[in-house]
This record gives structure tokens, C-alpha cells and sequence, in this order.
């Protein structure tokens, strides 16, 4: 059997524009993954107020970080293909590696089909997302088999569903941050802030809370850290019901009246810089924590394609043609 990789991430408009972004939103919050409220009640909600209202302002958030080549999300993505592909041929292995995106393009199916005329037969199914959640990774799995529904021949296929405790991955951050630290300075935090989820979802079984607070402690254990030199939090929430906490946005605004004046920020959550990360983490919680009083602040970034990122993905994969 021949064996090709299909690495997944989450997607992003194809331009800055409010068109481009209105798309991606909506298929994105069409997800029932994503938000589970019934679609009678959501969709007359999203169609007639989120999209139309949100779409421009998102798109003038996608402009302040856009990239001459494009999207970072698509930039670093493609980068982590060609990196794992060249690291795989470098061993002698034969593997193609396609990538796909749960909204977007490219598509899964389009990945697919390029792993299909490469003559795979047997995938190796790696989302990048290292802590599991209902709402991205199993996504990912929902995805995958609405493809395989009118496949005459499945495919065998691994699926990683996640690598939240993974030794490269522990690694790869504490690597990224000591690099930074020797770069920038030693601040006196050093805050984990993870994409949140609803609480709702933890309660209902969803293990990505208590994989991210696994993540965190690993990470501090591999840097020699105090319990009192870092923290972890939650970003990125949507909507009115609670999500996960501490939120990212308030921990800023209230740690320089603790007496934390400098802090450095690492997002362990996210394998590639986006929207998440250059402009909520590197830019507006910036704002709130220097208008708070803080001194210092240091965004550090995604692993992206960085070399030891890329040798855990190998290792990963390979460890599934056992």
C-alpha cells in the first residue's frame, strides 16, 4: 500500500475583503461542530445579523496582517507541507503530503483527490491542532467521512487526534520561548494563552480545557519555571454563554496592578500565526495590557515552520506506518 499524509488546519479567506471574509465565516459558523444551537434558531441569526455586520470588520482586521504572499494561515501552511515532504524524502520515505482545510481551500476533498492521483491508498490524517476539541478536530473527522460516504474503496487511514503531551511538541515551545527570552529578555510571566471553547462543552465530556492545562504544565517543567512565573489562559470567545477560563483579555488588563509589568505570550493552540494570533494576541491584547500599565510585552510566535515543528510532525507520522 502506498502512504501519503493529509496535514489539516482550520482555513482562512482567500482575500482581506468583506466578500472573501463573509464567505469563510459562513461556512465556518455553519458548522454544527462549531456552534450546536439549533439551525432554525442560528441561521436566520447568522445570515441575517453575523455575517453582514461582522464580515466587514473582520476584514479590515485580516488587512492589518495580511502577508505580501497572502494569508499567514495559507503561507505557513504550505511551508509545513513542503517542509514535512522535503524532512520525509531527506529519510528515504515515500509519502506524499497534501493539505487540506476544514473551510476553504484548499479543501479536504481537494487534498483528496491530490493523494488519489499520487496512487495513495493509505492516509495518514494529521489536523493540526495539537490540544483535541469537538469543535476542530472532530471537525476534521466529520469531514472526512461525509468524503468517504460514496467511496466504492475506503481507504485504510490513521488518524492522530491529537499530540497535546507529545515530547517534540513540549520541546519545539519550550525551544521557541528560550530563544525568544535570549533574544528579547526574560519577562516576569510567562502566559499560555489557548483558543477557548464554551464551558458547555468541557462539561459535556470535551477534553481540551484539561489537555491545554497539560500542555502549560509541561512546558513550565521543561523551562525550570515557578508556579508563579506562568499562567494559562483562554481567548478568542464568541457569543454570551461562558467559555473557558481565565479569559486572555482580562488576565492583561488585571496583571500590572498584581505587579506584573513585563509578560511574554506564547498561543500553544494554534501550529500556524493567523488572525488569532498577529492581530488579538500580538495587537489588541498588547493595548490592554500596556494601557494598563504594563511595560513590556512580547508576543512569541507560532511554531510554524520552524525545523523542530517539523520534526515532531515526522515523528508523528511515522510512528502511525508501524
Amino acid at each position: 500500500m502506498k502512504t501519503g499524509v493529509l496535514l489539516v488546519n482550520l482555513g482562512t479567506p482567500t482575500a482581506p475583503t468583506a466578500k472573501a471574509v463573509k464567505t469563510f465565516l459562513g461556512q465556518f459558523l455553519h458548522d454544527h461542530r462549531v456552534v450546536d444551537v439549533p439551525r432554525a434558531i442560528w441561521c436566520p441569526v447568522l445570515h441575517g445579523v453575523i455575517l453582514p455586520f461582522r464580515s466587514p470588520k473582520v476584514a479590515k482586521l485580516y488587512q492589518s496582517i495580511w502577508w505580501p504572499e497572502g494569508s499567514p494561515l495559507m503561507v505557513v501552511s504550505r511551508r509545513q507541507q513542503a517542509g514535512l515532504s522535503a524532512a520525509l524524502q531527506e529519510a528515504g520515505i515515500d509519502m506524499p503530503v497534501a493539505l487540506g482545510m476544514s473551510y476553504g481551500e484548499p479543501s479536504i476533498g481537494t487534498a483528496w483527490q491530490e493523494l488519489k492521483d499520487a496512487g495513495v491508498d493509505r492516509i495518514i490524517i494529521l489536523p493540526l491542532y495539537p490540544q483535541y476539541s469537538v469543535s476542530t478536530t472532530a471537525s476534521v473527522f466529520d469531514s472526512w467521512a461525509r468524503l468517504m460516504k460514496p467511496e466504492r474503496m475506503l481507504p485504510a487511514f490513521r488518524f492522530i487526534r491529537d499530540y497535546h503531551d507529545h515530547r517534540g511538541y513540549i520541546q519545539a515551545l519550550a525551544e521557541s520561548v528560550r530563544d525568544h527570552w535570549d533574544a528579547e529578555g526574560r519577562t516576569d510571566l510567562l502566559l499560555l494563552s489557548y483558543h477557548g471553547i464554551p464551558k458547555r462543552f468541557e462539561d459535556e465530556g470535551d477534553p481540551y480545557g484539561h489537555q491545554c492545562h497539560r500542555t502549560s504544565e509541561l512546558v513550565a517543567a521543561e523551562l525550570g519555571l515557578e508556579r508563579h512565573e506562568w499562567r494559562t489562559t483562554f481567548q478568542s470567545r464568541f457569543g454570551r454563554e461562558p467559555w473557558l477560563q481565565p479569559y486572555t483579555d482580562e488576565t492583561m488588563k488585571a496583571l500590572p496592578g498584581e505587579g506584573t509589568k513585563k509578560v511574554s505570550v506564547i498561543c500553544p493552540a494554534f501550529s500556524a500565526d493567523c488572525l488569532e494570533t498577529l492581530e488579538e494576541i500580538a495587537e489588541q491584547n498588547k493595548e490592554i495590557f500596556m494601557k494598563a500599565g504594563g511595560e513590556a510585552y512580547h508576543y512569541i510566535p507560532a511554531l510554524n515552520d520552524n525545523p523542530a515543528h517539523i520534526r515532531m510532525m515526522m515523528d508523528l507520522v511515522c510512528r502511525e506506518l508501524v
